[in-house]
């Protein structure tokens, strides 16, 4: 290792562009965030609407200042010695004078905080609450209300768009943003995120422009998206040299002076590590870019071919190496790069990425030491790390996890025999293999001709008692109309004598069958049971089909957030993350178009088809692995049992267990009085407010957890909204 390795390293980085680190030297006085946020809550509350909006906006721009002062610091402190706390010493680092430099580092960030603050640094110590309130962007969610109230349409737009990009699961905030739509005077340039990661705009722009093969304006935006990444990656990690929280609760002061210096520092150390997972997080995203780094030279050695630069397209190539040396294919490509441009001419990897990547490596060893002989815990966010590397008993475990996953797939598939199904005469039509995909399966004659009628009988006769998509006739397309039923409002419309019992109670025992089949193909000796189960027809709306282009149900994947730009599938809210397995139960074919479709994770690419038909079944995993949709339907009423599954027992359909009472309590009616009749009442639908942004339910919490008035000084605002559509 050279001994120019780190302040190379640290004179590189400075060299980019890093406006957010340029601080005033100024000595003013900087308000606590908490403080002007606490006073400006309040002003809320009290419908001080100017006063509400001033202070909100000073507790934004304190925070900001703040996080800037401090990153500025770590970086005036740290100085041309770079990041050399983190090489390995043959010989203990305090016997070198490594507490004087502490001390002197300590003595430095003292100064530099308090001169740049203009007061003591210990005033501007948040709670851990409010931090997250910040980060989760929730002062825009007071303010968006404050600027409406003022009048201040831009303002307000730009607030609740601010918001909403980091909090898409907030309902209430997407019915606000809604209705901004349809508001006249409200431009669509109004709605900009204030809070735009610059590295993330010019990341995605890279992708469209390289999407349609603009591949020079695809390089321009993505070299400013790694360049502004980079930034954003030391501005991430000098700041984590700050204050901690001790993991698992652990009480660093009951440790010795060694012991608590390794725990802090290996902290930190892990830290570090986690930004390229923060910088590689879209806001609003739970889920990282997977090789968010690597993948720029991916793209960027593609790109610099399509313009004919093979000199920068190689230089790319062998960067993109430093992470995977073994890759083949881009091997291959290096080696034609160098064809093209002479043998003679050498070609080297960028130099920042070069000590990026060694960097990052001498920290991982430290903490993969810990791991292994400190009793430390770490999850690599990046898949990149070298085998050898890792301790070799963590290597075991992952080996041993890996293997388990192969064997669970491939039991699976396995299962695919009919004789494993619980119930005579019912056929496997296609597997997983004529599915072209994992996971997958058609089952027939689950039903008879007469049961799918008398299902269709109870779809008819309900049909429009409450179709399930929140009072919504056309929740997916206006061309068709939506009717649906759960199994606890079939029994009541039974009870009420609408429907027929005998119906109703049929609606149940074939969904209860459907599961123990779904069960034992897909997860035999495990438990699955119901998250959801809806009945649901879709009716082609007359005079209205010449032309269509939609779809009767978009392409999306059950338990995850299709991302088809981004090949991938985001498993978190607002998608259902504990739905396992999926299932449609069919009850009829007398209709033109509707057929089930699968495709790649790009939402184009169809790989299967299956036509509905009485008594078919499919069932298939819920995750990104099926992504599925389906065909418009142009003429006639397509009906259906809708089922999702869940191995969570947390997550049980609850009106399941209230159906089963029911049936229970009229059984024992029947027996004592089979004359009687109980009316249980009507189910509920949604409803769209007609007024605008107000505080109706507004302003709520997305925090995590609760605090206190004591903690933070800002008043409890309700819960976060429910994770569903």
């Amino acid at each position: 290792m050279p001994p120019s390795f780190f302040p190379l390293l640290f004179l590189l980085l400075r060299s980019l562009p890093a406006s957010r680190a340029q601080l005033s030297a100024g000595s003013s006085r900087l308000t606590p965030y908490d403080s002007l946020y606490a006073d400006g809550v309040r002003a809320y509350f009290a419908r001080d609407w100017p006063r509400a909006a001033e202070l909100l906006q000073r507790s934004l721009h304190s925070y900001s200042r703040l996080q800037d002062v401090r990153r500025g610091c770590q970086r005036s402190c740290r100085g041309e010695a770079g990041f050399a706390e983190v090489r390995p010493a043959a010989s203990p680092p305090w016997e070198a004078g490594f507490f004087e430099r502490v001390l002197q580092r300590a003595e430095c960030l003292e100064e530099c905080l308090g001169r740049r603050l203009g007061g003591q640094p210990t005033r501007h110590r948040v709670s851990r609450a409010v931090e997250q309130e910040f980060e989760e962007r929730e002062p825009y969610n007071y303010l968006q209300v404050a600027f409406f109230k003022l009048k201040k349409l831009d303002e307000a737009v730009s607030s609740a768009h601010t918001f909403f990009v980091a909090n898409p699961q907030h309902l209430q905030m997407r019915e606000d943003i809604e209705k901004y739509q349809r508001m006249a005077g409200v431009k669509s340039e109004s709605f900009r995120d204030l809070e735009a990661m610059p590295h993330w705009e010019a990341y995605e722009a890279g992708l469209r422009h390289y999407s349609v093969d603009d591949y020079q304006q695809a390089l321009t935006k993505l070299e400013e998206s790694l360049k502004e990444g980079l930034v954003a990656l030391e501005d991430c990690r000098a700041l984590c040299e700050g204050p901690q929280e001790a993991e698992d609760g652990e009480d660093n002061m009951q440790l010795g002076l060694y012991e608590a210096i390794a725990a802090y520092y290996i902290q930190v150390l892990k830290c570090r590590q986690q930004c390229i997972f923060d910088i590689a997080t879209k806001p609003g995203r739970v889920s990282s870019t997977e090789d968010f780094i690597p993948s720029h030279f991916d793209l960027l050695q593609f790109a610099y071919d399509g313009i004919g630069d093979q000199a920068a397209a190689a230089e790319c190539a062998a960067t993109y190496l430093l992470f995977y040396p073994k890759d083949e294919a881009m091997q291959e490509k290096l080696k034609q790069y160098r064809a093209e441009i002479g043998e003679d001419i050498p070609v080297a990897p960028r130099e920042i990425i070069h000590l990026y990547v060694q960097r990052s490596l001498m920290e991982k060893k430290l903490i993969y030491y810990a791991v292994e002989h400190l009793g430390e815990t770490f999850h690599d966010p990046e898949p990149w790390t070298p085998e050898e590397l890792i301790p070799e008993s963590m290597k075991e475990k992952q080996k041993e996890d890996k293997e388990k996953q192969s064997l669970r797939i491939s039991d699976l598939e396995q299962q695919g025999k009919s004789e494993s199904l619980p119930f005579e005469g019912i056929t496997i039509t296609m597997d997983s293999q004529q599915l072209n995909g994992s996971q997958r399966v058609v089952l027939d004659r689950v039903l008879t001709e007469s049961e799918c009628k008398d299902i269709l009988r109870l779809a008819k006769a309900a049909g429009g008692a409450g179709d399930g998509y929140r009072g919504r006739r056309s929740p997916h397309t206006p061309h068709e109309r939506f009717e649906g039923l759960t199994v606890l409002k079939a029994l009541q419309l039974a009870e009420e004598g609408v429907v027929n019992w005998k119906d109703a109670k049929l609606f149940l025992q074939a969904s209860e069958k459907s599961r123990e089949i779904v069960e034992s193909y897909f997860t035999p000796g495990k438990s699955l049971n119901f998250s959801f189960t809806h009945l649901v027809c879709r009716t082609a709306a007359e005079g209205e089909q010449e032309g269509r282009m939609d779809l009767s149900h978009p392409v999306h994947a059950d338990n995850c957030l299709l991302d088809p730009e981004g090949n991938t599938c985001w498993k978190e809210p607002p998608a259902y993350i504990y739905r396992d397995y999926s299932a449609i139960l069919y009850l009829n074919d007398d209709f033109q178009g509707g057929n089930l479709f699968f495709t790649e994770k790009d939402a184009v690419t169809v790989t299967a088809q299956v036509r509905p038909k009485c008594g078919r079944l499919v069932a298939f995993s819920s995750g990104g692995e099926n992504p599925h949709g389906v065909w418009a339907v142009t003429q006639g009423r397509r009906c259906a049992i809708a089922l999702w599954y869940t191995l969570s027992p947390e997550h049980v359909e609850q009106e399941w267990a209230q159906a089963e009472e029911l049936m229970r309590q009229a059984k024992e009616k029947e027996q004592s009085d089979p004359d009687g009749e109980e009316n249980t009442g009507a189910g509920h639908g949604g409803r769209d407010s007609p007024e605008p942004p107000s505080l109706r339910g507004r302003a709520r919490s997305t925090s995590r957890r609760a605090k206190s008035d004591s903690e933070s000084g800002v008043r409890s605002m309700g819960q976060r909204a429910r994770d569903e559509f």
